[in-house]
């Protein structure tokens, strides 16, 4: 069965830990001194804050699976819904490793799709994010000015990005909005378990 995932961005994990515990009347199944996280059953969500996104409030949305079956119906969903799909593949991020691809909504907000394979003791490098601007929910016309600037270093920065971080496009189309970072880059959020 499938998990909605939110990711939020915050500047105090202990408040941010207080405040969602009292809203979900439960503690995070995962705190770190960055990072929490909590998996609720209902609604049946993976709720996630850090201090590692690039601006504060909703990094991302996204939608976690239990198997590879439901890993490649949802791929083939992102096929559908059109867009370029960056295929990240197998990363570490949020303290896990998982298997992911990313596609950006046509409100510009990131949805990550990933099945998690495994624990982590690191953070993780996240390669494979978008580069460039964060993955937040922006006013339609804030979002246009930042994806006309963004757009030619995304188109610009694919090939290579793809190869640097062995991540790979599928259905890229010129000027998508998504590029993955090189593996070497210090990211800020994302998250998959």
């Amino acid at each position: 069965m499938k998990r909605l995932h939110v990711h939020v961005s915050v500047d105090d994990i202990p408040q941010a830990i207080g405040f969602y515990s009292a809203l979900f009347a439960t503690q995070p199944s995962v705190t770190k001194t960055d990072y929490a996280k909590w998996m609720l059953d209902d609604p049946r969500v993976n709720f996630a804050i850090s201090m590692r996104g690039r601006a504060l409030g909703l990094d991302h949305l996204g939608i976690q699976v239990e198997d590879q079956a439901e890993l490649h119906e949802v791929y083939a969903r992102l096929d559908k819904a059109g867009g370029a799909v960056i295929e990240q593949g197998q990363t570490t991020c949020c303290y896990a490793k998982s298997e992911k691809s990313w596609i950006d909504d046509p409100a510009g907000i990131s949805w990550e799709t990933f099945l998690t394979t495994g624990e982590s003791t690191i953070y993780g490098d996240g390669s494979g994010e978008r580069s460039g601007e964060a993955r937040i929910a922006q006013a339609p016309n804030a979002k246009a000015s930042n994806a006309n600037a963004s757009n030619a270093k995304a188109s610009n920065a694919k090939a290579s990005n793809a190869k640097a971080s062995n991540t790979k496009p599928r259905n890229a189309q010129a000027g998508a909005c998504c590029a993955p970072q090189p593996a070497a880059a210090k990211s800020s959020a994302c998250c998959n378990s």
